[in-house]
């Protein structure tokens, strides 16, 4: 099952275009990414690139990828396509592939598209783990960090400064949660602090983030229309790294 995210971001395709495609600017807002580096190319030559996720402070899962970009298309808009594979023993991601799609809209923003899919190892254990642990977790994290982005687009607010807000509300929530499940004795309180205790638990859950605080709820999970997207053309010129 492809995964497939969309947001509508309200800022300048050209400034969208830099923040996604430049290494240094990238990894500053997806969070599935620590580090990613372009590698020396020659002229005319897809562009190689490595990539790192540190999954622990001593720990990084590393690999690498080739990527082409369409930037002048006839119908205004920019595509950018990659495959990418990881040797690394412990990346559940053998191999895989996608894109990027940047489509003008009429009210002078753009929707950011992405599609992607890949093959896991570690046999019939990992086909489980990725279809009910690991590919939900990649969507979700996908999707949160193009909020991330698009409140860096849009309202200034850097990608440090918003991870900042959300785990100060995050810390809020448990905090919430914590204090209306655990704080009333078991006994001696009255059934008003009960019912209380639990609005407040419910509450902490059931708001919506803030307005500063990226979500993944507010990007789309599935295609408009029915069936699949497509894949860019130029996805099909690219050799598996």
């Amino acid at each position: 099952m492809r995964l497939y995210i969309e947001t509508r971001v309200r800022a300048d395709l050209d400034a969208l275009w830099t923040r996604t495609q430049e290494p240094a600017q990238h990894r500053r807002w997806d969070l599935r990414f620590t580090d990613i580096d372009y590698l020396p190319r020659a002229e005319g030559e897809p562009q190689r690139f490595r990539y790192a996720t540190r999954v622990l402070p001593f720990l990084a899962v590393s690999g690498t990828g080739v990527s082409a970009g369409e930037r002048q298309r006839a119908d205004g808009t920019r595509v950018s396509a990659l495959r990418f594979a990881s040797p690394h023993p412990l990346s559940l991601i053998e191999e895989g592939s996608g894109y990027w799609r940047y489509v003008p809209t009429a009210d002078d923003g753009v929707r950011f598209i992405t599609g992607y899919d890949y093959r896991a190892r570690w046999g019939r254990c990992g086909t489980v783990a990725d279809r009910f642990v690991f590919r939900p977790l990649m969507g979700w994290a996908t999707a949160w960090s193009f909020d991330r982005l698009r409140l860096w687009c849009e309202l200034g607010i850097s990608p440090e400064r918003s991870l900042a807000y959300a785990l100060a509300e995050l810390l809020v929530r448990i905090g919430l949660i914590t204090a209306g499940l655990f704080a009333p004795p078991a006994l001696s309180a009255p059934p008003a602090l009960f019912v209380l205790s639990a609005a407040v638990a419910a509450v902490a859950v059931l708001v919506p983030p803030l307005p500063v605080t990226p979500a993944a709820r507010r990007c789309l999970r599935t295609p408009p229309g029915r069936g699949d997207a497509p894949a860019p053309a130029l996805l099909a010129t690219l050799e598996q790294p």
